[in-house]
């Protein structure tokens, strides 16, 4: 065999590997899922199937409904607070407004917060301890792993509620397990961050509150 046809068997060799290793590179890759964004997850879930666990007033008369997940120490959702209460005001009686707990890992008190607002739906004032929330949210947001307990307590004093029933209620299995069917239904919609919106079970693209306010609009508008 002279050296060119050694040479011409070394490279032909060489270029039938490189064509091996390239189609087994995209088998591999075709047969890897992509992780699924929320927006596709959200959307595999039957229309309407995101109820509320928390309703904030009386349950609108219309079939629209509006379902946050939220976290009571994001700032992010204490930002859109103001403007969903504008929303609920606007379409008071028409809209179904309407919550479900995702407390963040990275939030030393979400958990907490969540357990005290649960503890006062057990006595009627949800929305009280909602608002509470997010109005003083500054006052004990971001302070790490230091707990608010006995300050959510003081909240619920001020609401009048009873006491001994709060205190039983704030660390009950019932009120935990409750917040964690919250987290485990957002994570299965491909919720990860907060504050996340549906719309009668649809997710609703959001950047800002304008995009919120469309969405309910055009929900609304389709149900006349």
């Amino acid at each position: 065999m002279t050296r060119s046809t050694r040479i011409g068997v070394v490279s032909g060799l060489i270029a039938g590997a490189l064509v091996l290793i390239v189609t087994a590179v995209f088998i591999i890759r075709a047969n890897v899922p992509s992780a699924p964004t929320a927006a596709t997850a959200a959307s595999s879930s039957p229309t309407g199937a995101v109820t509320p666990t928390r309703v904030l007033g009386p349950p609108g008369k219309g079939a629209v409904t509006v379902v946050e997940f939220l976290d009571f120490e994001c700032e992010a959702c204490a930002a859109f607070y103001p403007y969903v209460e504008e929303l609920r005001q606007k379409y008071k009686g028409d809209v179904t407004f309407g919550f479900r707990y995702f407390p963040l890992p990275g939030h030393g008190n979400s958990r907490t917060s969540a357990a005290a607002v649960e503890a006062a739906a057990q006595q009627n004032k949800v929305e009280d301890m909602y608002q509470r929330m997010y109005e003083t949210q500054k006052e004990w947001g971001e302070r790490g792993t230091d707990s608010q307990a006995e300050r959510f307590r003081g909240y619920a004093e001020d609401l009048g509620l009873n006491m001994s029933q709060y205190d039983r209620d704030v660390t009950s299995k019932a009120v935990l397990e409750r917040i964690q069917r919250d987290v485990d239904l957002g994570t299965t919609l491909g919720v990860n961050s907060t504050p996340t919106f549906f719309i009668n079970g649809e997710l609703v693209p959001l950047q800002t509150y304008t995009d919120l306010e469309a969405a309910v609009a055009d929900a609304v508008q389709e149900t006349r």
